[in-house]
This record gives C-alpha cells, sequence and structure tokens, in this order.
C-alpha cells in the first residue's frame, strides 16, 4: 500500500479570500492539519511491526566521528605553514576540510537524538567532541531546536528551520536565492536565536569552554592558519559545497503545484519532506533519507535503508531527489522554487528545552532509560 496524508494548503497564489490576515501578506503553502510524518510511522508500525526493533544506538557512529576529528586536527597542522589566500589551502579546506564538517555537522544531528551511545550524558558530551574541529560551538544549542523542529514540523515561530517572511521577501529573486545558497550555514546559525533563545544550561557551559580550550591549543601550537581551516571548511561546508544540497533539499517544496493546490477546499496534500538516495547519504548518515527519519527519528543511520526497504510501498511514490547539487541549481534558477517554498502551520507541538518540557513529551524517557519506539 502506499502512503496517504491529507493536508489542507494554500499556495502561493491563492486569493486572499478566507485567509487569516496575518497570511495574506506572504506566500508560503499553509497547513491546517498536523505534520505527515507520525501518521504514517503509525501506518508503518501497524504494517510492519518489527521495524521498532531498528532504534536504538548504532555503535559505529563513534569511530567514524573519531577517525573524522582525528582528519581534520592532521589536516589543521599540516597547513600550519601554508598561505590561507593559497590554492592548496582553499582546495584543502574544500575537498576535504568541507566534506569533513559536514559530515560532523550530521553526526552530531545523530547523536541529537541519542543515537551513539545508550546514555543521555555521553550523548551530551560525544556531541561536544564531535564539535571541535567546527570552531565555534553549537551543539548544546542545536538538541533542543533541532529535536522542535521534529516536534513541531513547519510551525511558524517555533521551528526555526523555516525561512522568515522577512528573509522570503528579500531573497525571493536569483542574486537573492544565490546568496542565500552561499551564506546558508549564515541563517541556521543565526535565524534560530532571532526567533527565540533557549535557557543556558551547564551543557551550554561545557560546549563553550571546550570548545575555547581547543581553539586556545590549536592556535598556540599549530598557529592561525590551523584554526583558519577549521573555520573556512566549516563555512564551506554550509555553502556552495554539494554535501550542503541537503539543507535545501529536506524541506523545500520542489514538485510543481497544480491550480488546485491553490485552493483550501480541494484539500490537495502539498508535500514537506523530501528524500535523496544518491552517492552522497554515504558522507552524510544517510542524512538523504529524509522521509524515513522524520518518520522513525529513533532509527540509527546504518538501519535507515533497511527501514526503506521494510516498508518500501510507503516511500515508493513520494516525490524524492536525485542530486543535492541540482537541488542547489534549480532552487537558485528556478521561477517557480524559492524561499517561499515551504509548508508551514500555525498550530501544533511546542518548545523543546523551553518552559519545562516533560521527558516523555521529548518522546523518550532519558531518566529510566526506555525510548518509545520509532521515536525521538
Amino acid at each position: 500500500m502506499s502512503s496517504t496524508v491529507v493536508t489542507a494548503v494554500l499556495g502561493p497564489a491563492t486569493q486572499a479570500a478566507g485567509r487569516p490576515a496575518d497570511q495574506q501578506n506572504d506566500h508560503f503553502f499553509w497547513s491546517y492539519t498536523e505534520e505527515p510524518h507520525r501518521t504514517r510511522r503509525q501506518a508503518i508500525i501497524k504494517a510492519h511491526p518489527e521495524v521498532t526493533k531498528l532504534c536504538g544506538p548504532e555503535p559505529l557512529t563513534k569511530y567514524c566521528v573519531l577517525a573524522v576529528v582525528a582528519i581534520q586536527v592532521i589536516c589543521a597542522a599540516c597547513l600550519r605553514n601554508t598561505a590561507i589566500f593559497s590554492l592548496p589551502f582553499f582546495l584543502t579546506a574544500y575537498v576535504i576540510g568541507a566534506t569533513a564538517n559536514q559530515n560532523l555537522f550530521l553526526a552530531i544531528h545523530e547523536i541529537s537524538h541519542n543515537l551513539a551511545f545508550k546514555s543521555p550524558n555521553a550523548n551530551r558530551i560525544f556531541a561536544i567532541f564531535a564539535n571541535l574541529p567546527i570552531g565555534v560551538p553549537y551543539s548544546a544549542a542545536f538538541r533542543p531546536y533541532h529535536l522542535t523542529h521534529h516536534k513541531s514540523l513547519g510551525v511558524d515561530g517555533v521551528d526555526t528551520d523555516l525561512p522568515t517572511s522577512l528573509e522570503a521577501f528579500f531573497l525571493d529573486s536569483v542574486l537573492g536565492k544565490a546568496f542565500f545558497c552561499t551564506f546558508q550555514i549564515l541563517f541556521y546559525a543565526i535565524r534560530p536565536m532571532m526567533i527565540y533563545q533557549l535557557p543556558f544550561t551547564q551543557i551550554h557551559l561545557c560546549n563553550i569552554l571546550a570548545q575555547v580550550t581547543f581553539d586556545y591549543f590549536l592556535v598556540k601550537c599549530a598557529g592561525g592558519h590551523a584554526f583558519a581551516y577549521l573555520i573556512m571548511s566549516s563555512f564551506l561546508a554550509g555553502s556552495l559545497h554539494p554535501c550542503a544540497g541537503h539543507f535545501i533539499a529536506e524541506h523545500y517544496v520542489f514538485e510543481k503545484q497544480g491550480q488546485s493546490a491553490r485552493d483550501p477546499a480541494n484539500r490537495v496534500p502539498v508535500p514537506e519532506t523530501f528524500s535523496y538516495y544518491g552517492p552522497l547519504n554515504m558522507l552524510t548518515y544517510n542524512v538523504g533519507l529524509h522521509n524515513e527519519h522524520h518518520d522513525f527519528p529513533a532509527v540509527p543511520w546504518t538501519r535507515l535503508p533497511v527501514l526503506h526497504e521494510i516498508a518500501k510501498e510507503f516511500y515508493a511514490d513520494l516525490p524524492h531527489h536525485q542530486s543535492w547539487t541540482w537541488v542547489m541549481w534549480q532552487f537558485v534558477w528556478d521561477q517557480e522554487v524559492g524561499m517561499w517554498c515551504r509548508v508551514k502551520r500555525k498550530e501544533g507541538g511546542r518548545k523543546v528545552g523551553v518552559n519545562a518540557w516533560r521527558e516523555e513529551e521529548l518522546g523518550s524517557n532519558e531518566i529510566k532509560g526506555r525510548g518509545i519506539p520509532g521515536v525521538i
């Protein structure tokens, strides 16, 4: 059987009639039902109850992280006497460094779901370690923002993965979209803090202290060029790099929508998550299997392909991407694809890490060490 998710939407060209006043000046796709992943997860578990056995930590993750951290430290040390604005420095940062740091971004993404160790504290600490070659502390803040993205997918003012109306208005052009693609790492770093701020906790302090200490000793032992290599690697990892295409590919609406989708009375579903099944998944913890990940956030990267095969009838008909590079090219040049092409909803979900979320509301009982099958 194929997965069906009914979502009432309002598209970019929808007339203002019947729309709330605060939505009449934007062109996002507005939805008035819950996000589709919970419904599909329940259907998959009913059809294939064995998928719940795929949940749980992946021991291989820690070895991958150790290897990539070592590669970045070695590369940084090797470039200590190389001019920053030289071709060898840039090529190393782009080909090796950006790929490695994108890999670490996504390792932290895996670890944020408690998928490296059984112990929540071990995952928090290991995320800080994986953060070191990135040069800037962010793993502690990433986790609550990211879990909120899962629990509140598409909720305006809560899901910080969504572009704001201000961003969409000013970047709705070829040059604007090219600017966004080039500097998207900065948008994803700054936007969450502009939408809402998290309470400062001990894990944030540990993240900052560990990062500052690492950066200090790196500069002291290998010089400023070594540190510059890590920062350049992080910037390029979220810029015009093939692996950076996943940021845009995951939730921007690329599938052309017919006129019927503009009328909410027709209740035409607009896909809001897209998977990618190409070779770059090997470098990015299978983040391309994004529908699968949102359906079952507790399934680690090594078992997402198994999940896809078991529940293939649910995923076969969903729109997906074949190339992240083509995604960025199309995003910039296609006039029908842009910053407005996101599904938003006004209600649903809350902020993780704010207003005293209970552990059971996170979907994983971290205090007792028990997880709810298939959920965070």
